[in-house]
């Protein structure tokens, strides 16, 4: 016998090499129809995987990320089926599953697939879904599958058999497709009730613009049609919020090809957005005892050698710059904690020191592929609202508990309401790609675990997900159409004092190293800023608005008057413009609506005569006449509770 240990922390026995399916029935139908595949010991499986000895299991359903993870992995493999079927003679690269679907890239062999063909593949792929075909897990020989496709013609696959040792090889089959393949898959087709493909792009052979232009088929399938129809409206919903085109339509930011790609510029409005919520975020750091700190956007190499990130992430950074001085060279900065290191190693500390907590909104620089570039969610220049916390290992605990309070006080204030926390650990098998001590890491992994806890975050732990110097606490984030973002971190590090040979001498006259606490509970004022665009519809809240009023004097009549009320506004900090333009009130009012102004001032005769002003809001129509002071003390109050109070801590 076998003991089986399920996630709420019972324990089921099972006898040796009972699947994943057999747990699953073991605690009712419903859940066996519709679980998908299965984590044994943090790995995914196949639901028909033998378990042979004691294991954790958890068993994931279209709920989970990584069953419709793997129910879209099986997706891509009945696509390439429904493809063949009607391209006879087309080969397949790669077919991976994606945030939202799947994709795989192939060599149609001459054959031209259009938009006009889409319906033609969803309908193949419902077709043989229905045949409830069984995905067959089929290991092999590598010599064995280098003669199958070579057999088949088949360049593609035997490319990445290069990269794969004998034993660890296995195809998939369902149906008339077979693949190589390491999967896992649903069990068969039939889960499959609904499918679209969603486009047809070109994508060079393994990234490679010197390499062949294969056809890339996009596509997304759900196990009820009348989730297919859900998401298709959240879709169009989508468009309409795309921050792309907001950000151009509200004057926000712009890109230029001659600045270079995925290098933001804020245009005036967009640069008041982001300097009110620096503002925002700077006096809440005040509060928590934070320091503010400045520095250079370059660094040199050495101090990116020290630190590790040259050796995780070079590849990805921009290539050193070298001086005409010999063996000089300097990096476009891609980290900021480097930086602090040394503004802690400036002069020698104390216990009483800490907590040492220094802030900087810091510009780094990251290389980006350029077919990665999305907006400003994904650039190769962006500022972080970085912040990290010198502190002793008995100050971790509390000092980590402070941030979790920043962070949802940030939430809270921007209106995202619904989130989750992710516990990000080592991978339990391949300790590779971290560096440090398991004594430290089993130390921060404890103290993130126990703040969550005693904070009552809904947390998931994800193994494999920590930076390589230590866990991390990573808020996700559900905005108005239900997206999940990545925004807060918080993170752990007992890696980089070391590195930097940081120390403090403490009570005992000892000296000591510090631990560090990485945080941003923004993550990046970019993606940030393009996640607020799209979960607000570019409606921000009174105190965030770039232009809060549109004062509309009815004719030029009344344009003195108009600019008088408007500079009496600005004299308490109302931002806005006077619309002098001579087009009928109708037109202003509506062109301010379009434009996703807050308020709007109407001037007319009685207005002028009265020394007053008519308030309209957006969405809600005329509130009434208000003398100025009358005006400023609503303003101050919509403003004032769309911002909760934060400690003094």
């Amino acid at each position: 016998m076998i003991n089986i240990l399920l996630p709420d922390g019972s324990s089921r026995q099972f006898e040796k090499g009972a699947t994943p399916m057999d747990v699953a029935l073991s605690i009712s139908e419903g859940l066996a129809r519709n679980v998908l595949a299965a984590k044994i010991n943090g790995q995914v499986r196949d639901l028909n995987t033998p378990i042979e000895e004691d294991a954790s299991i958890q068993l994931l359903t279209w709920n989970d990320t990584d069953g419709k993870s793997t129910f879209w992995h099986s997706s891509a493999h009945l696509m390439a089926e429904a493809l063949e079927a009607i391209y006879p003679g087309v080969k397949f690269w790669v077919g991976p599953p994606v945030e939202n679907g799947f994709y795989y890239d192939i060599d149609t062999n001459g054959q031209v697939i259009s938009h006009e063909d889409f319906k033609k593949i969803e309908d193949k792929m419902l077709e043989l879904a229905r045949q409830k075909n069984a995905f067959e897990r089929i290991p092999m020989p590598k010599g064995d599958a280098i003669r199958y496709f070579e057999e088949k013609g088949d360049e593609y696959k035997l490319d990445l058999l290069q990269g794969l040792e004998d034993g660890q090889i296995t195809f998939y089959k369902q149906g008339n497709f077979t693949d190589l393949c390491r999967g896992p898959h649903i069990p068969n087709t039939s889960y499959i009730k609904a499918a679209k493909i969603m486009n047809v792009a070109g994508a060079y052979f393994k990234g490679d613009q010197n390499n062949k232009v294969l056809t890339r088929v996009y596509g997304i399938t759900f196990p009820k049609q009348k989730e297919l129809e859900e998401y298709l409206v959240v879709l169009e919903e989508a468009k309409r919020r795309d921050h792309r085109k907001l950000g151009q339509e509200l004057d926000l930011f712009t890109f230029s090809d001659k600045v270079g790609k995925g290098l933001p510029l804020w245009l005036p409005k967009g640069a008041m957005l982001r300097e009110r919520l620096e503002n925002f975020l700077r006096k809440a750091q005040v509060r928590s005892g934070y320091q503010q700190v400045v520095t250079p956007h370059i660094g040199s190499k050495a101090l990116y050698e020290t630190s590790g990130h040259w050796e995780k992430y070079g590849a990805d950074s921009f290539q050193p710059i070298r001086t005409p001085e010999e063996g000089e060279e300097f990096m476009l900065k891609p980290m900021n904690c480097p930086h602090h290191c040394e503004i802690f190693k400036a002069r020698p500390r104390s216990y009483r020191d800490l907590p040492l907590r220094l802030a900087e909104f810091g510009t780094v620089y990251r290389y980006e592929q350029s077919g990665e570039l999305h907006g400003l969610t994904r650039v190769r220049g962006f500022t972080q609202d970085d912040a990290h916390i010198f502190c002793s290992s008995d100050q971790v605990e509390d000092e980590f508990k402070k941030v979790i309070d920043l962070v949802l006080y940030v939430f809270k204030s921007l209106g995202f309401e619904d989130y989750s926390a992710q516990i990000s650990l080592r991978s339990r098998e391949d300790r590779s790609k971290y560096i440090g001590s398991d004594e430290d890491w089993e130390k921060a992994e404890s103290a993130i675990q126990k703040a969550a806890k005693e904070k009552g975050l809904n947390t998931v732990i994800e193994y494999g997900e920590a930076a390589f110097y230590g866990p991390k606490l990573d808020f996700m984030v559900k905005d108005a159409l239900g997206r999940k973002w990545q925004l807060g971190t918080i993170q752990v590090d007992y890696q980089l004092p070391n590195r930097f040979s940081l120390e403090y001498v403490g009570a005992d006259n000892q000296k000591h190293r510090p631990v560090m606490i990485h945080r941003a509970p923004f993550g990046s004022m970019e993606r940030f800023i393009a996640i607020l665009i799209e979960n607000t519809a570019g409606n921000f809240p009174l105190w965030l608005s770039p232009e809060q009023i549109a004062v509309l004097p009815i004719s030029e009549k009344y344009e003195e008057y108009a600019n008088d009320v408007f500079l009496a506004l600005q004299e308490n900090d109302i931002r806005g413009y006077v619309d002098h333009r001579a087009e009928k009130i109708g037109r202003k009012i509506r062109d301010a609506e379009i434009n996703k102004i807050p308020l709007m001032i109407i001037i007319g005769e009685k207005e002028q005569e009265e020394g007053k002003i008519s308030l309209r809001k957006k969405g809600e129509g005329d509130l009434g006449s208000f003398t100025i002071d009358e005006f400023v003390a609503y303003a101050q109050q919509e403003i004032n509770k769309n911002i909760p109070k934060f400690g003094n801590n």
